[in-house]
């Protein structure tokens, strides 16, 4: 199932199985008001547990860990064979176009920083302010054009159209290629964004676009070809795969075009000295040329396991049980006059498991931090690493100051930041049904416990 049909609200199997299984589903964690209870993780949207069958495959692989690409012996080939296999699997898991590049990183941000470094001479890209800073900030070697917040998808699209048409009413002999960088799904809100359409109107310009999947990959499908988009990347610890590894994947001649991202052995397949003492090189115009060094194996065979399983699981099932989550909270919040759910698109939006909002008459830090001392919820607050766009949602001064996930005052003062809940396949019923009488509670009856700001951050006074 594509994003656009998501989007466009036609319907999706409602057989609502079980979660699956992650890990840390039994842990268990103390209460400052006396006690131990089940810790509820309801922060997905930073990073999501492992899959159980993803640690159960790596644990399985470990003991035949060797190099990869450099060695002769068995564990070495057999590494090499598994590294390999992981690319294809993921290729396949985002159905990319055959002449595709699939390239191992550390993470979505280290993907788009790639991109950015291999963006052909003069590039001008256009990105809405309403981005992730891992796809708002890596292009400031390029000409950049930050668009300002649509409150709607149809207006997402218009405000690039408008954009891209401005550009090419103006466009100069020998002035260079176009990017467009836009998210799936909002890492605030949880929103998608109309990917497909804004393909379509990037290419009728004649520019190309990436697709920041970091908070779509783990809730629905994405079909490089059925969204048309020029590249991808995601990170796999919000895939359910831990052990810090990303990928980008996509078209290749710009990425065969640019010099190597890191210089080192495994990028290089040729180097020669010269006369002159200098050094010739011929690089790799495979994925390799942006992969050197030793490459994280571990890492990457996690992602291809974690693939496996939601394709194995069934993405109809999993969005089907994920709305049945959402539902549960949106209900919940919509009982309490004191809450704001933030939002840019509007109540009727289709999103996935991520929901940011404001507690009337509560520092957002306060709030949370009494979430996990007093209920063993742990969710985030802060900026989320979207500044542009919560300030934008909370009604701020743009220029106003702030860090990710720091409380700016003290509890119970006003401050410029927000409360995040998310959740996703490995979530039960009961973390988000604890956490919406967790809110109930907390508005009604105040918090139990005394609380003070400690290195930023807002704790339990002992």
């Amino acid at each position: 199932m594509s994003v656009s049909t998501v989007a466009a609200g036609q319907a999706v199997c409602r057989d609502i199985s079980g979660p699956l299984s992650v890990l840390g589903r039994d842990v268990t964690v103390p209460l400052v008001t006396g006690g131990e209870v089940t810790y509820a993780a309801l922060d997905y949207a930073a990073s999501a547990p492992a899959l159980q069958r993803v640690w159960d495959d790596v644990a399985a692989y470990a003991p035949y860990y060797g190099s990869v690409h450099r060695g002769a012996g068995y564990l070495s080939q057999l590494s090499t064979d598994l590294f390999e296999n992981a690319r294809r699997t993921v290729t396949e898991f985002l159905d990319c176009r055959a002449d595709d590049q699939l390239i191992f990183t550390r993470s979505t941000t280290d993907s788009l920083n790639l991109l950015a470094a291999a963006l052909p001479d003069g590039c001008q890209v256009f990105v809405f302010e309403t981005e992730h800073h891992a796809s708002l900030l890596p292009w400031q070697n390029a000409q950049v054009t930050y668009l300002d917040a649509p409150r709607t998808p149809q207006q997402a699209v218009a405000t690039l159209q408008e954009a891209l048409a401005a550009r090419t009413a103006s466009i100069q002999e020998g002035q260079g290629p176009a990017l467009v960088c836009v998210t799936g799904a909002s890492n605030v809100t949880g929103e998608l964004w109309p990917v497909r359409e804004l393909a379509a109107t990037a290419h009728a310009h004649g520019a190309r676009i990436v697709l920041d999947a970091a908070q779509l990959a783990p809730h629905h499908p994405v079909s490089v070809q059925d969204l048309d988009v020029d590249w991808v990347a995601f990170s796999g610890h919000k895939l359910y795969a831990p052990f810090g590894s990303g990928v980008l994947a996509g078209r290749a001649d710009w990425l065969r075009a640019a010099g190597p991202y890191l210089a080192g052995g495994g990028a290089s397949r040729k180097v020669t000295r010269r006369t002159d003492g200098g050094v010739d090189v011929e690089w790799h115009d495979t994925a390799a040329r942006h992969e050197a060094g030793s490459p994280n194996v571990i890492g990457a065979y996690s992602i291809a396991a974690a693939c496996r399983a939601l394709a194995e699981a069934g993405f109809e099932s999993l969005v089907a049980r994920e709305q049945h989550l959402i539902d549960i909270v949106r209900a919940g919040l919509a009982e309490v006059p004191e809450v704001r759910v933030l939002s840019l698109f509007g109540d009727e939006a289709p999103r996935v498991g991520v929901i940011s909002f404001v507690v009337e008459g509560w520092n957002s830090s306060h709030f949370a931090a009494a979430l996990s001392a007093e209920y063993g919820i742990g969710v985030r607050d802060g900026l989320f690493c979207a500044h542009p766009l919560v300030r934008t949602l909370l009604g701020s001064d743009p220029q106003t100051q702030g860090e990710c996930g720091a409380p700016e005052t003290a509890p119970g003062e006003k401050s410029l930041n927000a409360i995040r809940v998310s959740f996703g396949a490995g979530t039960p019923d009961e973390h988000v049904e604890r956490f919406v009488g967790a809110v109930k509670e907390l508005v009604r009856d105040g918090a139990r416990w005394q609380y003070r700001t400690e290195d930023g951050r807002c704790v339990p006074a002992v």
